[in-house]
């Protein structure tokens, strides 16, 4: 491995010779170029368009960056479609790792030479990619599995460029706007984290049996079962999945499958592992798919997962009840609420630009809706707004498109509306359900009685300067826009405690005039954190007179 030095010096001339020189000054490399060296032709002797000189690069600067762009490819909120295109060709094939080294890996990890560890053990690579390397082989008791070995040395290496780069995402922080609208540093923090963990095999098998469990009494689709005697952080040993590729129609008419059954079934898997688990596959291209007999479907490939928290779901279930409604204000709110980069949003504008989105499905329920459209015009709004989605939802975003695109490709009348919408609207119903409102408000209950007995004397202060001193205002245009920020999340503060209030005061009266009804509500109010209300409102309106004390 070359010396971190060289390494720097070996991206800027390789970035500079791929046509990338504005790259170069981005990230503060100039000076790591003795000399500036024009940009190669392209071997068929046509201009090349950026996104292809960007890929070049990623794939000459090594297994790293191959896997950096390949995330990047995953994040239609970054990158405009040709991006996306070009950076999705990015193949994890590398030149093989010799038996020998991969023997005395495997030797270490398991304690044992393979071929006796194994009841057979093919030595032939069935596949070679920039992290690990494949192999077929069988257990004693003949059961297929195949083995995934991590390539010797691989993590150093990772570590090495991780450093860099996130060096580099520093210094284009502070050179580059395009970077900081989009948080770059945060995004290589991101990034190398996901890469990090797909080094550790033991979390891609964590997840396979997280996958498994959720799918165990599901007939529509296998998932590998994991052998953990014979897996490591290094190593990986799972079931063999053989099938029809699901994009290879002409192989499933001969086997005689239902394509449109198929789609739907696949399309089914996916809202399942979103709407209902909280956990899905983020990455189901056709080489992650198999299609066997009968039109099960086996899925492979655990590295690259999302997951549907609390806070995601609210924010997905604030966005279906926009598009639901066809509400430009709601949809460009639920964005704003979004928005990762820290960016402020133009609401106005974006309001605006939601127009043509919103006329898509204009006069058609969800269900019939075009979604993989839908969600390609939105990004495109998103990223000219530098509007940055958190990644878990860009990952499910892509994962919509695929699967409505390997859907139309099973059956060209393929929609995923029927099967997204009515999960969708399942959603937005439990968003606004009274018990889930209960819920979050008792999670804001601290910060609203603290608001309770703050806000007086903060009044009062501000009243007395006003009164004695006077003031004067003098702002320059770049100095208003942090002050704006946080007026409106002092009024979103507000607004939490004028609900806060009128909700307790609710179910006080409830309280004191139904005692039955009281009951029907205390105990999702009590899981909430809100049970003793009486207690709450006392509390409420003794620091409300403390505060009147005090102020006389």
């Amino acid at each position: 491995m070359i010396s971190q030095l060289d390494r720097y010096r070996q991206i800027a001339e390789i970035l500079s010779r791929n046509g990338l020189g504005f790259l170069v000054s981005a990230l503060g490399l100039e000076g790591r170029l003795p000399f500036r060296r024009q940009q190669d032709p392209d071997p068929a002797g046509r201009p090349r368009t950026r996104p292809e000189y960007l890929r070049t690069a990623l794939e000459e600067l090594g297994p790293t960056y191959v896997k950096i762009g390949q995330l990047l490819s995953t994040r239609p909120d970054l990158l405009p479609p040709d991006y996306q295109r070009e950076l999705a060709k990015l193949q994890d094939n590398a030149e093989a790792v010799p038996w020998p080294q991969i023997m005395e890996e495997l030797r270490q990890e398991l304690g044992g030479d393979p071929l006796e560890v194994f009841g057979s053990f093919d030595t032939t690579v069935m596949a070679s990619a920039s992290i690990g390397q494949v192999y077929a082989a069988t257990l004693k008791d003949g059961t297929e599995v195949v083995v995934k070995v991590r390539r010797p040395g691989i993590a150093a290496q990772v570590d090495q460029d991780l450093e860099i780069l996130q060096n580099l995402a520093n210094a284009a922080g502070k050179r580059w706007e395009a970077a900081r609208d989009y948080d770059i540093t945060g995004l290589m923090d991101e990034f190398a984290a996901t890469l990090r963990s797909e080094l550790d095999y033991l979390q891609e098998g964590r997840n396979a049996d997280r996958f498994q469990v959720n799918f165990e009494n599901d007939a529509a689709i296998t998932i590998p079962a994991v052998y953990w005697d014979h897996s490591t952080s290094r190593v990986l040993t799972m079931d063999r999945i053989r099938g029809m590729k699901v994009t290879d129609v002409d192989a499933l008419d001969a086997a005689g499958i239902d394509r449109p059954a198929l789609a739907v079934a696949a399309a089914r898997v996916e809202m399942k592992m979103v709407f209902e688990d909280g956990f899905f596959h983020a990455d189901p291209h056709p080489g992650n798919l198999f299609v066997q007999p009968g039109g099960r479907v086996g899925l492979i490939d655990f590295g690259m997962v999302g997951e549907v928290d609390e806070k995601l779901r609210s924010q997905l279930s604030a966005l279906f009840i926009g598009i639901v409604r066809k509400d430009p204000e709601r949809i460009t709110n639920a964005l704003a609420r979004i928005n990762a980069s820290g960016m402020r949003v133009n609401r106005v504008k974006l309001r605006m630009d939601l127009g043509p989105l919103i006329r898509l499905y204009s006069g058609k329920d969800l269900g019939s809706a075009p979604v993989g459209t839908i969600i390609s015009t939105g990004l495109g709004i998103l990223r000219t707004h530098h509007i940055q989605l958190p990644r878990e939802m860009a990952l499910l975003l892509r994962m919509l498109i695929m699967t409505e695109g390997m859907g139309e490709v099973l059956d060209p009348q393929f929609r995923l509306g029927p099967t997204l919408g009515p999960y969708a609207r399942r959603m937005a119903l439990q968003q606004l359900n009274p018990v889930n409102y209960a819920r979050r408000l008792g999670r804001a209950g601290t910060e609203v009685l603290e608001l309770g007995a703050e806000l007086p004397d903060q009044a009062r202060r501000l009243l007395n300067t006003l009164e004695i001193e006077g003031m004067e205002v003098h702002l320059r245009g770049e100095e208003l826009l942090p002050l704006v920020m946080r007026l409106e999340r002092v009024g979103n503060r507000l607004v939490a405690a004028i609900f806060a209030s009128a909700f307790i005061r609710g179910v006080g009266e409830l309280t004191l005039g139904d005692s039955s009804r009281w009951k029907s509500w205390q105990a999702p109010l009590m899981s909430a954190g809100l049970a003793s209300t009486g207690a709450l409102g006392g509390y409420i309106a003794w620091t409300s007179r403390r505060a009147r004390l005090r102020g006389m």
